[in-house]
């Protein structure tokens, strides 16, 4: 049986959005603050991370966004390894309402153990899984999904540079994986705003545009300084959701550095029920929807 760890956050102001909702990135800081305490509990903080010369590095995330929260909401958090490979871990996270107790959101990460001075995965030591799972590992754990194929770009694909900042950084000295979400999320707005549906005009349409599912996977580190290029497009276009398509490439050299696929729906401002958009909507957005 894997050790749970639990850590409840309060919703603060700044961590909203326009809709009054936490913005998705935040799901995600929450849950790196939670297993980084979760690391710490079984004997493996950052001091003896530093000491081995290793760390872990998030290869994949995987959330589903069930109910927003708002400020002044407290989330509990709970946490558990779900299973160890070679050079791999997963670990699963539930974020519970605490005042209702209602599930708000799940997740998984997939991270790499790598040695800090090559950037290399390594093998993960015995008895720091013994640490995590003192009951042993479960048995029949599921194999890793590959991550799903984007289909063909279509001709109105919408393409987005932006330079890495100081504020995107963390103590490793890259982009930190949650920055990632915002990049996505403004280049969804500006792919928007492209074919003449700013966020102001949604807004006056009485609808909005919220994420329910949000998958990454991280290809390279980014650094301070390096220009990346931002592509998206639509696919599975409906009434009520589309799926977004992005990748992210440094462009200097092409390297990708992460790519991603997010599942939108569209919700009634003044209901919050999901809603079906008016046709010129649908019809304005044709170019930038890959071929099904």
């Amino acid at each position: 049986m894997p050790l749970t760890h639990k850590r409840t956050f309060r919703v603060r102001s700044y961590e909203c959005d326009a809709y009054g909702h936490v913005n998705n990135a935040n799901y995600l800081r929450y849950m790196q603050e939670a297993a980084l305490d979760a690391s710490a509990a079984v004997g493996y903080d950052e001091a003896r991370y530093n000491a081995l010369g290793h760390i872990w590095v998030i290869h994949e995330t995987n959330i589903e966004y069930l109910r927003p929260l708002r400020f002044g909401d407290s989330v509990e958090v709970t946490t558990w390894v779900g299973d160890f490979r070679r050079v791999r871990s997963r670990r699963m996270y539930e974020l519970r309402s605490v005042a209702s107790g209602e599930l708000v959101a799940t997740a998984t990460t997939d991270w790499v153990y790598i040695e800090r001075a090559t950037l290399r995965p390594a093998r993960v030591p015995p008895e720091m899984i013994a640490a995590f799972l003192p009951e042993g590992a479960p048995e029949g754990t599921s194999a890793r999904d590959p991550f799903p194929p984007a289909p063909p770009p279509p001709p109105g694909i919408v393409t987005v540079q932006r330079e890495v900042e100081w504020r995107d950084i963390d103590p490793e000295q890259h982009v930190n994986n949650a920055a990632y979400l915002n990049y996505m999320e403004e280049a969804g707005f500006k792919a928007a705003l492209a074919f003449g549906w700013s966020a102001k005009r949604m807004q006056s349409e009485g609808f909005a545009i919220v994420a329910r599912q949000i998958r990454v996977e991280y290809r390279q580190q980014a650094a301070l300084g390096d220009s990346l290029v931002i592509s998206t497009y639509l696919s599975d276009l409906r009434r009520a959701s589309a799926i977004r398509h992005y990748l992210i490439t440094r462009a200097d050299d092409g390297g990708v550095i992460a790519q991603a696929r997010a599942l939108w729906i569209f919700v009634n401002l003044n209901t919050g029920g999901i809603m079906r958009l008016p046709t010129v909507f649908l019809d304005d957005f044709r170019s930038h929807v890959a071929s099904e």
